[in-house]
């Protein structure tokens, strides 16, 4: 069974929620977001989302536009970031690795060969922000005879119509996007995020998992959030911690272990 698949499944069984965590590739460079990645699981990261740098990121705030330029600046390439979950993968054969990113360098390279590579670097899943899936049916396809995972997102503006299609289309997870905007937006209201979550769990007769992600930068975030849901997805925070420590590695590994340990232990104590 695909590893994203298995890890939801031991989740709730055991009433827990899963800690997922995304990065952007290359940023500042392939060493440190190697580095990264291992710090995030010895912290008690269940999921990592390792973001493909892409020139026109729409749907990301200013702290991760800004990791995608860094990691831009070095040229970082899709066989980069192949690579990078390759290397991973030599010491670490059960954390699920999703690839996130939009649908022009999949374009590029052809969706048979994007899925053939991502499948034997040793990712689980992947997330195309830009491909709905009404345009879909072709690459959730050839990802699901690969045993890839395809993530999609709904938001709050999304229609029933198709919220259906979302949850009919999507596997591993759903992504519920918690408020309208970019990420890095701050959350106001955990009642509605819960109806919300709530009704999409209804929709798909709890079928597949929800996930909860933009707005959560904290141990009281992360924990009222994981009362609720599936798993809850931290994106902007790491990013601008890494930012704050570009120039410091050993400071940047040692705060971004002690950030995400604490998040952790807010999400075992809900």
């Amino acid at each position: 069974m695909n590893r994203i698949k298995s890890l939801f499944q031991k989740k709730r069984n055991d009433g827990k929620s899963v800690f997922i965590t995304y990065l952007v590739c290359g940023d500042p460079d392939i060493k440190t977001t190697y580095n990264l990645m291992n710090i995030m699981v010895e912290a008690g990261v269940d999921i990592i989302e390792l973001g493909m740098p892409f020139t026109d990121p729409i749907a990301d705030g200013p702290t991760i536009q800004k990791g995608v330029e860094r990691s831009l600046t070095k040229k970082t390439s899709l066989k980069d970031i192949f690579d990078v979950v390759k290397k991973f993968r030599k010491k670490n054969l059960h954390t699920p690795i999703v690839l996130m990113g939009y649908m022009n360098p999949i374009e590029k390279i052809g969706y048979e060969k994007f899925s053939l590579l991502s499948k034997n670097c040793g990712a689980d899943g992947i997330l195309i922000v830009d491909s709905p899936p009404e345009e879909s049916k072709k690459i959730n396809k050839i990802l699901k005879n690969k045993d890839l995972c395809q993530i999609f997102l709904a938001s709050p503006t999304t229609e029933q119509s198709r919220l259906k299609k979302i949850i009919n289309s999507t596997s591993g997870y759903l992504y519920y996007v918690s408020i309208k905007g970019i990420t890095g937006s701050k959350i106001n209201n955990y009642k509605t995020i819960e109806n919300r979550v709530n009704q999409i769990r209804i929709m798909s007769k709890n079928k597949i998992p929800i996930t909860v992600g933009f707005g959560i930068k904290d141990k009281k975030t992360a924990k009222a959030i994981s009362k609720f849901s599936d798993g809850i997805i931290i994106g902007s925070s790491v990013v601008e911690l890494i930012e704050k420590n570009i120039h410091n590695k050993p400071i940047m590994f040692k705060n971004m272990k002690n950030y995400l340990k604490n998040i952790y232990k807010g999400m075992q104590n809900r």
